[in-house]
């Protein structure tokens, strides 16, 4: 791959977290790849306690190949795929992954919806990769800087949903939306939250679509609400 200026890049990602450690607890990370179509590849990750087996968080990310020069897709070569299809292992860690579309995010704020913005968010040396790439794990941050502190005081992310659309570099300068949705739980009467969020550079370009799930701190996994795609 270096050979050819080739290297991969990260296009979509998907977290649910189940619980967060505590101090003290020891974990166990499996991780593996697999194929994903007929020109990506996966990366999946199965995070438990290590005494009682219990999952903390699964996750799954979807990667393309990308050429160093022309900044453009390419496919991947017959000669790498030779060499990485045999640590290929074909199971997926999240079975019902949320493939639904990540809408724009509403110019109009309604009865249960409520907008938030922060500019002026500019990457540092630190957050470059060796590709000149912002990481992908910066995007999580500069998602959460547009996001209420209400929400983060009284809430914990349950799950997360990225979908990248473009690389960002070190002189940009980018934009984080969040768009906050209340629903309410039938069974429990409780109310949660989740976000539709874009980061985009402040000349207009779309960066990063995602989408996070929030519950009540305290709040046992299997009360988490799926909200709908309406």
């Amino acid at each position: 791959m270096s050979k050819r200026d080739l290297f991969w890049v990260v296009s979509q990602m998907q977290a649910i977290v189940e619980r967060y450690p505590c101090w003290g607890d020891t974990v166990e990370v499996d991780t593996w790849v697999g194929a994903h179509g007929k020109n990506g590849m996966r990366r999946d990750w199965h995070i438990r306690d290590s005494v009682t087996g219990h999952t903390i968080l699964k996750a799954t990310s979807k990667w393309v190949m990308m050429h160093k020069l022309t900044r453009r897709l390419a496919r991947i070569p017959d000669e790498v795929r030779t060499e990485i299809e045999p640590y290929f292992f074909e199971h997926a860690s999240i079975v019902d992954e949320d493939n639904r579309k990540l809408p724009k995010l509403p110019d109009i704020e309604g009865a249960n919806v409520a907008k938030y913005v922060r500019t002026g968010l500019t990457p540092r040396w630190a957050d470059l990769d060796i590709n000149q790439h912002v990481n992908n794990v910066k995007y999580i941050g500069w998602i959460l800087e547009s996001a209420p502190i209400s929400i983060l005081e009284k809430h914990e992310l349950a799950s997360i949903v990225l979908d990248y659309k473009r690389e960002c570099g070190r002189d940009s300068v980018l934009q984080s939306h969040t768009t906050v949705y209340t629903d309410c739980n039938k069974h429990s009467g409780q109310t949660t939250l989740h976000c539709e969020h874009l980061l985009c550079l402040e000349s207009g370009p779309t960066i990063v679509k995602a989408r996070t799930m929030w519950r009540p701190k305290g709040t046992r996994p299997q009360e988490n609400i799926i909200p709908s795609s309406s």
